[in-house]
């Protein structure tokens, strides 16, 4: 019986440009991998397909979040066009988050970008990443009570970005990661379009975690996209239950 589900909404978009990949190895180590790709174009979604199957594969191999997602982003990183400075800014690009699980070791997690990774263990849930979005680098104040943009990513899978240039123009590292160290619990992943909306609203994520992962997968990106406004984004969530 699977473990896990997904679920995915075109919401108000002419494609759908977010995708999910699962991909376990023989050992057992498995990735799980949102990827929230940027525009809304047939060729971002294509290549956003092709590139979340590449990093699913390569991080179970790895067994390892952080290894697999730096081996694909150096990938993309080296290609021609994106090491050209007139061309890099078109190349298609996503939002990227992949979580790791291997027998006897820990949870691992990696991002870049504004996709999370979320735990509920015992009824409390845990976000293990961090927006890297211009919200992150310029918090709300009193004088600006919403900070910066958040639909501005400061961090993404396809960036020619190197750590150090993403520390130096945003103060956080191009790619950021996070250990859980007991793989238990239920797991979700969430691109923006199915987090932002149920924020916006006052809902607490926890409280739509209940149920069959099928069910909790469907309830998430309906809920997202009927909260979405006028035009609302992708909507995209996978969850699992892990156990140790």
């Amino acid at each position: 019986m699977r473990d896990y589900a997904t679920a995915q909404l075109i919401g108000g978009r002419d494609n759908q440009c977010d995708a999910i990949a699962v991909y376990t190895t023989p050992s057992g180590a498995r990735a799980y991998v949102l990827l929230d790709g940027i525009g809304d174009t047939e060729s971002v979604r294509q290549w956003t397909r092709a590139a979340a199957r590449r990093l699913a594969r390569t991080a179970a191999r790895h067994g390892d979040a952080e290894s697999g997602l730096r081996a694909v982003y150096a990938a993309y990183q080296a290609e021609e066009l994106r090491r050209d400075r007139y061309a890099r800014d078109y190349e298609p690009k996503a939002a990227a988050v992949v979580v790791v699980t291997a027998p006897g070791k820990p949870m691992t997690v990696a991002w870049c970008g504004d996709s999370r990774a979320y735990l509920l263990v015992d009824g409390t849930l845990q976000r293990l990443t961090h927006d890297h979005n211009l919200r992150r680098v310029y918090p709300p104040t009193e004088t600006f009570p919403d900070g910066g943009n958040r639909h501005r990513i400061t961090a993404c899978l396809g960036s020619w970005r190197t750590d150090q240039d993403a520390m130096n123009e945003f103060n956080h590292s191009a790619i950021e990661t996070a250990t859980t160290p007991a793989p238990t619990g239920r797991l979700l992943l969430a691109s923006d379009g199915a987090y932002e909306p149920i924020e916006d609203n006052g809902a607490e994520l926890a409280t739509y975690l209940r149920g069959t992962p099928r069910e909790v997968a469907r309830d998430l990106t309906e809920t997202a996209v009927a909260w979405g406004g006028t035009r609302p984004d992708n909507a995209t969530v996978l969850v699992a239950d892990l156990t140790a």
